[in-house]
């Protein structure tokens, strides 16, 4: 479900379990003053875009239904000539199996609140951040690396460990040990 207003956007990804949709993620973001003077079809559009790129690894290769509360957007697809960036996003969109419906406001209220969130003018209030947080996942740093193959190694033929090293690693160093067998006494 996707809607839009004059300054936000949001979206819902559900999924339908005995005939009824269970809602697995809400995403939302502000237009920039660009985006804010979009017509009404484009900025629906952009809603849909939004959507697809923020849901795409749950969406690639799976039939996709969008219920939006803009019917112009069934023929906006169909239509040849049109500005280079509706192109550029219908050849987008041609990557998903969508299916396009109509739903009136009153039908799609989830996504309509969503874009509907006030927002205030004073500079008190945080800023609305556009990313989930575990696309940020893979990022994390581990500051302590598992431990090299030398000083397994090292352990395991002469029992020394490395210099400096803590009474931590020196616990983690054994531990890890006993996963490996020194058979050849040769280097």
């Amino acid at each position: 479900m996707c809607d839009t207003s004059n300054y936000a956007l949001g979206a819902v990804l559900a999924q339908r379990v005995d005939k009824l949709p269970k809602v697995i993620y809400y995403a939302s973001r502000t237009l920039d003053v660009a985006q804010e003077n979009y017509t009404t079809t484009k900025k629906e559009l952009l809603a849909i875009v939004f959507a697809l790129d923020k849901f795409r690894s749950y969406l690639l290769g799976s039939r996709v239904v969008i219920f939006t509360d803009h019917a112009a957007l069934k023929y906006l697809l169909k239509k040849a000539d049109s500005k280079p960036r509706l192109i550029r996003w219908m050849l987008w969109l041609q990557e998903f199996d969508l299916d396009i419906h109509d739903r009136s406001g009153a039908q799609n209220l989830v996504a309509y609140h969503l874009n509907n969130i006030e927002r205030a003018e004073d500079e008190k209030t945080l800023p609305i951040h556009d990313d989930f947080p575990d696309e940020h996942l893979l990022n994390i740093f581990i500051p302590s690396p598992t431990p090299w193959f030398a000083n397994i190694v090292n352990y395991l033929v002469a029992s020394v460990f490395p210099p400096l090293a803590s009474r931590n690693r020196i616990d983690k160093l054994k531990s890890d040990a006993k996963h490996y067998v020194w058979d050849d006494p040769y280097l």
